[in-house]
């Protein structure tokens, strides 16, 4: 085979959107002119003008059913074609326009004829729908310079010749080469336009290659006219990974081999028609799949072998409307011949199987089918297996319908280990259930059984997984406030990095605070994710913010919770039993009530993530380690430390130089206290962070067992937040003495959080001698000491910024992180 730079014989086939209008056979004459500048022979397979074959049919059916629009329809086709002769400004118009005119008053015969007879003529509806392509070519052809530059016009019926079978319309190769040759001798031009789509019957009749024939035409005309390239001429960019109206980022595969796209044909893949391969294949004619529209775009080139390298998985696709039909009984283990009497039984009924899977066990066989055959199918089963039922051999004949079948197809999967398990797993993340599974000796095509209401969810995850696309987020945040808007900004500042570098697309669809919500079909801006409640905004609803989220096209979705409400944390359990995985700062399912807290965990066995990291420490690793030592059988025996920001901030500043009451309100004004400085100095914030930690190690510990130390006066509580503030004061004088008494002890005051091996639990201020670990942080510092088994005489400690809403949002977009590496991104 001559490389592509060298060629001297090529074919092109231009589809409908190829040649929509006048424009576009500009462009498309500019296309073939560059080959003809370059010496090449070149053949051109035209189909009708975009809409044209559609609009000859219901043309046709008009005529017959008498509508009174018949004739709008004709002028308004007559038009189109008229029009674009016009703007084509072609020096041979008149006699273009004299011989369509002599085809349109053909037609107008025979719609007459259709409206005398009042019912369908199969023969003149073969006739008519094929004139589309014989009026384009004719253009083209025109376009091109007719006759007088080397351009010839050949009508298909002139020499195509098929025969029809059940399989559709079959080539007569001898007859056909004989009746180009003659043709050839007539027509000395260099150069030639065809028409596709159209052909002739043995007998002379004129039929058709059926709908997509056009490609098929094209394949034909490259194999009659020994072309030693063909060129597909579409609207995409090549063969893609997959539907790109179900996976929008689905990419195009550069290289393909005859036997990849043979499989993906089959399975449903738009651009190439499952007949178009073979003329092209006994003959070794490569077949380029290009883009009209963007010619320096992608393009796939189909040939014996593909390139060498790339991904093993070369695109997956979706066969939906089917069912799967299964014969079960003890009856036929071991029983010869039963599966054959199956598909035989399904092939007397013509019924097409499109997958076929049996367990080695023998109780059953299932097969995939058309789902508008599953009555016909059962019945044929039912008939031929009629004894067996009777006599309980055969238990059960049965279907489910709303079945797709998923196929992955890739010549790399060849002997590749690990391809079918990648497919599953991604499958199983997304929570996909697997009805049957088929993979052929071959290796290059793994196909499952799913419901249709799961396949584009499917889909996506599974061109995921194969790392065919980004690994996809949908995300939806509840709380807007300081931490739920530092981690957007984060997301929006980090997200284009981490889809370039690590292949992580995270798509902010939904956001909401107490009141109102923004939802959108596509990923949030960044603009609209840094002023996240805009006048789009509608009442908040939460059933309606989860289905959002929780979108069928979609994968995997997340739900991040900054709200800090109790409410929302009774629909953690819920969300992770859908598949929804939930991140959260706020403590209240955590350290809330112990059954909803045993349901959340209970609920994570669906396969969803729960993940809190920064519930203890905001961006501290603290869970995280303890979860280490624990998984790896180290056993705790206490923990010790400081887990409030504020308290620490509080006391590694209050050194008797200044009031407590003053440090508390500059901690106040630099956002380091919660809106009401008592939700911190009451103690019951670290409280609750203790609960989850000891709950993580096992023990069923609640805040009511905490013994909590506030260091609010209890007459101080019933006050309002502007009463509280205007009396801070009261504060100082029992802050002093305790300070006072800490330093003639040449010790430091701390607020401590304690959890001893016997589940003794308190929160107060602790007088600590100086060379305590808790002594020596800075700020607002979280410190956390694990005394373990392990960690016995010199405790693992944990310490950094415990407080802020940066390194809070950074804990949780820490986890968020975690949980798309849990369903395959790779970090």
């Amino acid at each position: 085979m001559n490389s592509p730079s060298v060629l001297t014989r090529v074919a092109h086939k231009f589809g409908g959107s190829s040649v929509a209008n006048a424009e576009c056979m500009q462009r498309v004459c500019a296309f073939i002119r560059e080959d003809v500048s370059a010496g090449k022979e070149c053949v051109v397979v035209v189909s009708a003008m975009r809409g044209v074959t559609d609009a000859l049919i219901n043309l046709a059916i008009a005529a017959f059913t008498k509508s009174p629009e018949v004739d709008a329809q004709f002028a308004a086709l007559r038009e189109k074609h008229f029009t674009a002769i016009d703007e084509l400004k072609l020096t041979s118009s008149e006699s273009l326009k004299k011989s369509l005119s002599d085809s349109f008053a053909k037609l107008n015969i025979e719609l007459k004829h259709l409206k005398s007879v009042g019912k369908p003529d199969g023969k003149a509806l073969l006739e008519i729908q094929g004139l589309g392509e014989v009026w384009s070519s004719q253009i083209l052809q025109a376009a091109l310079g007719g006759t007088a530059s080397d351009w010839a016009w050949l009508d298909a019926r002139d020499v195509l010749t098929v025969s029809h079978n059940e399989l559709g319309a079959v080539i007569e190769w001898p007859t056909s080469n004989l009746k180009l040759a003659s043709w050839k001798k007539k027509n000395s031009q260099k150069h030639a336009v065809v028409t596709g789509f159209i052909a002739s019957e043995t007998d002379g009749s004129h039929t058709t290659l059926g709908r997509n024939g056009s490609d098929f035409s094209g394949a034909i005309f490259a194999n009659l006219f020994d072309s030693e390239m063909l060129t597909i001429w579409t609207d995409v960019n090549g063969v893609l990974s997959a539907d790109p109206r179900k996976v929008p980022d689905a990419i195009t595969v550069p290289t393909m081999s005859y036997a990849e796209a043979c499989e993906l044909a089959y399975f449903g893949a738009k651009v190439i028609h499952p007949q178009t391969l073979a003329p092209a294949m006994s003959k070794n004619i490569p077949i380029a799949i290009r883009n009209t529209f963007a010619p320096a775009g992608g393009s796939t080139l189909i040939s014996a072998e593909a390139a060498p390298g790339g991904q093993p998985v070369k695109g997956l696709s979706l066969i939906e409307n089917l069912a799967v039909l299964e014969v079960t009984g003890s009856g036929m283990i071991g029983v010869p011949g039963t599966a054959e009497r199956v598909f035989s039984a399904l092939h007397r009924a013509s019924v097409s199987v499109v997958m076929i899977t049996q367990g080695s066990s023998e109780h059953s066989i299932c097969c995939v089918i058309r789902e508008e055959q599953t009555s016909t199918g059962i019945n044929a089963v039912q008939k031929a297996f009629h004894s067996e039922i009777k006599s309980g051999h055969i238990a059960n004949v049965s279907a489910i319908p709303g079945i797709s079948v998923l196929a992955a197809v890739g010549d790399g999967m060849v002997g590749t280990p690990g391809i079918a398990a990648t497919l599953m797993s991604g499958l199983a993340r997304a929570r996909i259930n697997i009805r049957a599974i088929a993979q052929g000796s071959s290796e290059r095509n793994i196909s499952v059984a799913i419901a249709t209401s799961e396949a584009t969810r499917a889909l996506r995850a599974a061109h995921t997984s194969l790392w065919l696309s980004s690994q996809t987020l949908s995300i939806g945040l509840l709380g807007a406030g300081n931490v739920g808007r530092s981690l957007l900004r984060q997301i929006s500042e980090t997200r284009e990095k981490l889809m370039r570098e690590k292949n992580i697309n995270l798509q902010v669809r939904a956001i909401a605070n107490s009141r109102q919500m923004v939802l959108s079909d596509q990923p949030l801006t960044n603009e609209q994710i840094t002023s996240p409640i805009s006048k789009d905004a509608v009442p908040f609803d939460a059933e309606k913010f989860t289905a959002h989220v929780h979108a069928n096209h979609l994968p995997h979705c997340v739900i991040i919770d900054c709200t800090g409400s109790d409410t929302m944390a009774t629909r953690y359990a819920g969300w992770l039993q859908r598949g929804i995985h939930v991140v959260t700062p706020s403590k209240r399912a955590g350290s809330g009530d112990l059954a909803q807290y045993r349901a959340i965990q209970k609920a994570t066995k669906s396969g969803a993530q729960f993940k809190y990291e920064a519930t203890v420490g905001a961006g501290l690793p603290i869970i995280q380690t303890l979860r280490l030592l624990l998984d790896t059988g180290d056993e705790l025996q206490s923990v010790e430390g400081m887990l409030s920001g504020t308290l620490a901030w509080l006391f590694n500043k209050f050194d008797g130089t200044q009031p407590f009451s003053a440090l508390v309100r500059e901690a106040h004004q630099l956002g380091y206290t919660e809106p009401d400085p008592r939700d911190d100095l009451g103690g019951v914030d670290v409280a609750r962070k203790l609960v989850i930690l000891a709950r993580e190690a096992g023990w069923n510990l609640s805040v009511d067992q905490v013994q909590i130390e506030s260091l609010v006066p209890k007459d101080m509580m019933s006050l309002t937040r502007d009463d509280f503030m205007a009396q801070l004061s009261k504060l100082d004088e029992p802050m002093q003495k305790r300070l006072n008494a800490a330093k003639a002890e040449n010790r430091q005051l701390r607020y401590v959080a304690q959890l001893s091996q016997s589940g003794q639990a308190t929160v107060g201020l602790v007088a600590l001698p100086a060379d305590h670990a808790c002594c020596h942080t800075q700020l607002t510092d979280n410190l956390v000491q694990f005394k373990t088994k392990r960690y016995s005489n010199n405790p693992l400690v944990v310490k950094g910024p415990g407080a802020g809403p940066e390194v809070t949002a950074a804990g949780v977009f820490g986890d968020l992180l975690t949980v798309a590496m849990s369903v395959g991104a790779r970090l």
